[in-house]
């Protein structure tokens, strides 16, 4: 129902006022800000109940809504975004500078950066409670798209990134057809930085995007495209593998060379910040310049990265550093910051990629309600925002190509685009994930009544297998990795294995390490044994098979949408087993538990994890890429005992070893990753499970990865190792049970204030196929939490144990 809406009284300060006392913005800029009148503003709730990483509203209608994070159609809290002048530091032609960097330490710049982040950030907490026309006390009935307040919260940010662009947008914009301004990337970049709410964050990216598209010639698909690769830092699709992650001896050699300084005190301020991003924007904002750089274009530095990460053979190092250095040397403000922080692979301004996907939906719809020029009522925007939403990360889930959704996102629109990008083969989609499950009795509750089938859970790498109708195969990992010249033997068996009808397929597979001679299949390390690239087929020593449990493509048509069995029957109908090379998952239909067991136990003894327990039947066993499904459940033998799961953890520190461990790390640091902080928080220290050959191998993976300071993105808690690491390395750890903790930081305030830690962690293996963000996240932590404590009062039921995890 249509809420009025009164003006606040007229007591409160303005945000003008409030501008006037944070900022150096001069009337007529002020005057841009046009908010119709002052806000009430109302303090944040911090109840236990909720998570801490967001903003939470005062409405007692819509806090309900906030309690799960999970929800990510609802990403939307707040209704403005912040301003700022740039807070860095320039020298003034003609006075004399030193070697000396501009004064901004980390804490300091955040703080800068917070100071002119609090006006606004108020009035976008306000902002559900109340719309922006308002003078005196005059109610505002005559106006739909500003007189309904909606229950729900997805709008907000929506509509702030609509009103308040000119926050956003730089210091007299750029014209239509004209280049993005680099400049313009790194100002939202400095603002999402500054604010630690998460809806601010998609309101701030949302009205970037929303410039980009308004601004762009009505044929130019790559500023937007570019514009969001730089905002996942990232420069081509997963699978075509053009990366960055430079390392940091070369780029304290470019800014230095860049800047003028030297190494000995570039390495000295980095040891002191942490952060060399923040070190090449001080000594790049200290030196002294005759002129000023012609301003940099979003294209020009998204060409120029690629070239970067392109740069191979003779001399590549120095050709990296020569296009780095001339890039530092044109920055300006933040720019220099973020393109360090770029060539690191990190960002660090704690906007995950699920965050993107709404925000670009936020902008195609707020670009065509601007279009159209109609007014919406805030229950159609909210809808139609919700819709977007959901189609854009739908589609992207099927197809994870910005290559190709964003070209035809802006071609057709929102509605055309399930019809114009469906699965296609050489686009690997992404995956469908199982909930572990502790017993056989929780299968059977699942199932009660269903039809559901029990498979082998293979210790082997998950493998898409990709046939294209010009007869091309490509075999991709669980992250969309090309993984075909790491599995050549595959590539050359697979035709044995395709009947003649089988013109196209994406298959979904586990690739296992096997021994040839006697069909015993073996361990995962000894596939982790093989070469990741550039394996010759007479050199491979450790051989595999390929098991498939799903055929996901077929002849031209995607069977996402096809029940288990009719994708079971079609994929037994069109390829042939070939014994030791390729071969079904072995599966049981299997309907009590003593049949279930029987079959667990089968399957340990043939060499496998346990079991994947799946929906067979009606739309509840449809392939859903990218989501962690109660549909399918896994059983593992090590669960029965356990928690429920194994945990993939990020080494981020060292412990000194004693003894007989004295010449390698005798212990180690855990921490799991958040995607949508883009944070490694602190979970457990381990020091068992480790051979001495697994301690030497550790020590001399890990020594190059040594830093001496804790990385800003690393929520250290009160644990104090005696070593530092860069978050690269991820491995398998198993765990009695879990508890509350008040050194460690994993999924601190998302079960109670203190975090979550690991009791008797046990070391299993490397992972080498996952990188650190594919890491545990605090969500499935504070599950198994809440689980567990859930069986241990008398096996009561968990509320909403049923819910899948979306992936985005």
């Amino acid at each position: 129902m249509p809420k009025s809406v009164k003006a606040p009284p007229p007591q409160q300060a303005s945000l003008k006022e409030m501008w006037g006392k944070r900022t150096t913005k001069t009337e007529e800029e002020d005057e841009k800000l046009d908010l119709g009148g002052a806000m009430n503003i109302e303090p944040e709730n911090n109840n236990k109940g909720s998570s801490k990483r967001t903003g939470v509203l005062t409405r007692p209608d819509v806090l309900p809504k906030l309690k799960k994070r999970k929800i990510i159609q609802s990403d939307d809290e707040k209704e403005d975004q912040p301003k700022r002048s740039a807070t860095t530091v320039v020298a003034e032609s003609g006075k004399p500078t030193s070697d000396k960097p501009a004064t901004f330490s980390s804490q300091s710049l955040k703080a800068k950066q917070k100071e002119s982040v609090d006006a606004v950030s108020m009035v976008l907490e306000d902002m559900d409670v109340a719309t922006s026309a308002g003078e005196g006390e005059e109610e505002v009935e005559n106006d739909d798209s500003d007189m309904e307040v909606d229950d729900g919260i997805v709008s907000a940010s929506a509509q702030a990134a609509l009103r308040k662009k000119g926050e956003v947008d730089i210091k007299g914009g750029w014209k239509v057809g004209e280049p993005v301004p680099y400049a313009a990337l790194t100002k939202a970049f400095s603002l999402i930085e500054a604010t630690t709410k998460r809806l601010e964050k998609t309101a701030i990216l949302t009205s970037f995007l929303l410039l980009v598209i308004q601004r762009s010639a009505k044929a130019d698909h790559n500023s937007l495209l570019q514009a969001v690769y730089l905002c996942i830092n990232r420069l081509s699709p997963d699978y075509v593998g053009v990366e960055l992650g430079i390392g940091e001896s070369l780029l304290v050699k470019a800014i230095a060379e860049s800047t003028g300084r030297s190494l000995s005190l570039i390495k000295a301020d980095l040891k002191r910040e942490g952060d060399l991003g923040l070190v090449a924007m001080n000594s790049k904002n200290s030196q002294k310049t005759l002129f000023k750089p012609k301003p940099l274009t979003l294209p020009f530095v998204f060409s120029n990265l690629r070239d970067i990460a392109l740069t191979t053979g003779n001399s590549s190092q120095a050709k990296k550093v020569s296009v780095i250095t001339k890039l530092l040397a044109a920055c300006q403000d933040f720019e220099a910051k973020y393109i360090v922080r770029s060539l690191e692979g990190k960002l660090r301004i704690g906007n995950a990629e699920r965050s993107v996907l709404v925000a670009l939906a936020q902008a195609v719809v707020l670009a065509e309600k601007e279009k159209v020029g109609k007014k919406w009522s805030q229950e159609k925007l909210t809808a139609r925002l919700e819709e977007g939403a959901n189609i854009i990360k739908a589609v992207y889930s099927e197809l994870p190509s910005y290559d190709k959704v964003i070209p035809a996102l802006l071609e057709v629109g929102i509605d055309g685009l399930r019809d114009k990008c469906k699965l296609t083969p050489g686009v690997p989609l992404k995956p469908m994930l199982a909930k572990p499950t502790k017993a056989i009795g929780e299968v059977l509750d699942r199932f009660e009544n269903k039809q559901f089938t029990c498979e082998y859970k293979y210790d082997g790498e998950r493998a898409q297998v990709h046939k294209l109708e010009n007869g091309t195969v490509g075999v991709f990992s669980r992250n969309s990795e090309d993984m075909s010249k790491k599995y050549p033997d595959l590539v050359d068996q697979l035709p044995k294995c395709i009947k003649e009808s089988t013109k196209s397929f994406v298959l979904d597979a586990e690739a296992v390490a096997i021994d040839r001679l006697t069909g015993k299949l073996m361990p995962f390390q000894e596939l982790s044994r093989r070469k990741r690239k550039d394996v010759k087929v007479e050199d491979i020593q450790v051989r595999v098979c390929l098991f498939a449990f799903d055929l996901l493509y077929l002849n031209g048509e995607p069977l996402l949408q096809r029940p288990l069995y009719e994708r079971r029957e079609l994929l037994r109908q069109h390829f042939t087993p070939v014994p030791r090379e390729f071969d079904f998952a072995k599966s049981s239909d299997s309907e009590t538990i003593e049949e279930i067991q029987t079959f667990l136990e089968e399957s340990v003894k043939d060499g496998c994890e346990g079991l994947m327990v799946k929906m067979l039947d009606s739309d509840a066993s449809y392939y859903e890429p990218s989501r962690r499904s109660v549909n399918w459940l896994k059983l593992k033998k090590d669960y029965l005992a356990g928690v429920g799961d194994s945990l993939d953890l990020v080494v981020v520190g060292g412990y000194y070893g004693k003894g007989k461990r004295t010449n390698v790390y005798g212990a180690f640091l855990l921490a799991c990753y958040d995607s949508e902080s883009e944070e490694y928080q602190t979970i457990c220290k381990i020091g068992t499970g480790f051979s001495e050959e697994n301690l030497q191998a550790h020590y001399d993976a890990l020594r190059p990865l040594e830093i001496t300071k804790v990385r800003g993105d690393i929520k250290v808690g009160g644990a104090k190792p005696d070593i530092w690491f860069e978050p690269k390395i991820v491995w398998e750890v198993l765990t009695a049970d879990l508890s509350l903790s008040p050194i460690y930081t994993a999924a601190q305030g998302l079960v109670e204030d203190r975090g979550i830690s690991l009791r008797f962690p046990r070391f299993i293996r490397v992972r080498d196929d996952k990188n650190a963000d594919d890491a545990t996240g605090p969500e499935q932590i504070a599950e198994m939490y809440e689980r567990q404590a859930l069986a241990q009062s008398n096996g009561k039921k968990k509320k909403g144990g049923d819910a899948d995890d979306g992936f985005w």
